[in-house]
């Protein structure tokens, strides 16, 4: 299979086309944006006492008394403690719908990584606009993995739907491997950036660090200047050596 993406090295200005910042959507009147409103303070009150005392210490309770609402109010926005800390925002089907739309109308200039970095770029410009937050949110993920897992089941359907529409925009059939493997290597490098962003207490724009990476990934991920690796040299490589056993 021969990759779309450009072999030349890559720009040193981000090629993703800006964005607006993330601004507040139309609500549906009062009711709402009370809705809005009560879901980003059960997930901002939930994190806060999380990272205070530990997810095993906090209680749906306890995020539902110090948010002032009942537990029953708290469940019909949650389904758990878990995803109050991993869906931070009420318009989430909003989003993940609006970035399958963005991955069908991408600049035609933009290749395949480029194209899953432009579709998810609202996300990251939220995390910027909510920096503390989001350190505060990535540091409590490194601190309990089991919320790592949740994640991963949280977005199953969704990745998938994301490679069906990758897919669908580079004119392969559903079943190609193409489409998998670039929203993998994107999704990769977009993760490395979360842990380097979260690691340096988000000093420098989320955006910004994704758009290098993205870039260099594109570019053939050339070697760090500052390294002293040398760079693989092209194959063919010989077969690994095999076990008595194996043969």
């Amino acid at each position: 299979m021969t990759s779309t993406e450009p072999t030349q090295a890559a720009p040193a200005a981000p090629v993703s086309p800006p964005v607006p910042a993330r601004t507040p959507r139309p609500g549906g009147g009062l009711r709402e944006r009370k809705r809005r409103e009560t879901h980003r303070l059960l997930a901002t009150t939930a994190l806060r006492l999380v990272a205070e005392r530990g997810l095993d210490r906090v209680t749906v309770e306890d995020i539902s008394a110090a948010a002032g609402v009942s537990p029953r109010t708290f469940f019909n926005y949650f389904g758990s403690k878990e995803d109050a800390l991993l869906l931070p925002y009420p318009d989430h089907a909003e989003r993940s719908a609006e970035a399958l739309e963005r991955i069908a109308t991408a600049p035609p200039s933009l290749g395949p990584l480029h194209i899953c970095a432009w579709a998810w770029r609202r996300d990251f410009e939220s995390v910027d606009a909510d920096r503390e937050e989001w350190v505060t949110r990535l540091t409590v993920l490194t601190d309990h993995v089991a919320l790592v897992s949740r994640l991963v089941a949280l977005e199953a359907d969704e990745e998938r739907r994301n490679i069906d529409a990758l897919a669908r925009r580079l004119g392969l059939a559903p079943d190609d491997h193409y489409p998998s493997l670039v929203y993998c290597v994107a999704e990769g490098a977009i993760r490395s950036c979360f842990t380097h962003w979260q690691r340096i207490g988000g000093s420098r724009p989320l955006v910004g660090l994704i758009d290098h990476a993205i870039d260099a990934v594109a570019g053939g991920l050339p070697a760090h200047p500052a390294g002293t690796a040398r760079p693989v040299p092209p194959g063919p490589y010989p077969a690994p050596r095999r076990t008595p056993e194996e043969k």
